[in-house]
């Protein structure tokens, strides 16, 4: 049996057909090469190496990242076939497609709002979002039938999402569910943390004439030399000491 067969490449269970373009891209240049380094990645036009990596390891394909020479000698990453790790069953055949139907269910179910800054945009704006991420959990059901595992972001807080949530040990060690169900990023009304750190944080958007009232504010911060944040705080503060 050969290693790709050992993890589901190529194999009845994840036939390369139903993969995606990148990653049937970046299997074959492993198959060929043995591996395939950020620089090669970079020179496919995959300006987010880690991204195109991502891709393979949602499709239920495990890599590992091992350290190597660039052509310049610099030391870069590389991925290889992770042949001690099996196919994960939860992935294979990649990410779902939702339907504009589940979509509109859940467009009507958040009232079209971002579920991380509670901005309501167009629903061509919005996207659907795993509370737990498909890195950590895959797809906890392969049915459109419940809409608790999925929420609404637009993309500015689909950004800060990734971001925070591939810098977490959690998705790059653990992968444990429940720590994603207790984190801001996969359940922002209840949360014990943020990707593992003891913070509390609220992402607030100032609309339409309301932008008056943010530039009054970032125009004081300024002033005082501290940042629009820290101001705020400082507001709230003085507001909850004043009614205590």
């Amino acid at each position: 049996m050969s290693k790709g067969r050992r993890n589901g490449f190529g194999s009845s269970r994840q036939p390369v057909a139903k993969l995606s373009r990148r990653v049937r891209i970046v299997l074959e240049h492993i198959r060929q090469q043995g591996r395939v380094t950020t620089e090669e990645l970079r020179n496919m036009g995959y300006n987010h190496p880690p991204r195109a990596a991502r891709g393979v390891r949602e499709a239920g394909i495990p890599l590992k990242t091992i350290r190597v020479r660039s052509s310049t000698g610099r030391a870069i990453g590389a991925y290889v076939l992770d042949t001690d790790t099996p196919a994960e069953r939860r992935k294979q055949g990649g990410r779902r497609t939702f339907s504009k139907a589940f979509k509109k269910r859940l467009v009507d179910h958040y009232s079209s709002k971002c579920a991380m800054c509670g901005t309501k945009y167009d629903n061509r704006y919005l996207q659907i979002d795993h509370r737990v991420p498909y890195e950590v959990g895959g797809d906890e059901s392969t049915t459109e039938d419940s809409l608790e595992p999925f929420m609404l972001l637009c993309g500015a807080c689909n950004r800060r999402k990734s971001w925070s949530c591939e810098h977490c040990d959690n998705w790059r060690k653990t992968k444990d569910p429940k720590l994603c169900r207790t984190c801001y990023w996969g359940s922002p009304e209840s949360y014990t943390h943020v990707a593992l750190r003891r913070i509390r944080q609220l992402i607030i958007a100032w609309l339409e004439d309301e932008v008056d009232e943010y530039d009054a504010i970032a125009a004081r911060a300024e002033k005082e030399g501290i940042p629009v944040p820290e101001l705020i705080k400082q507001l709230l503060a003085q507001t909850l000491n004043r009614h205590a």
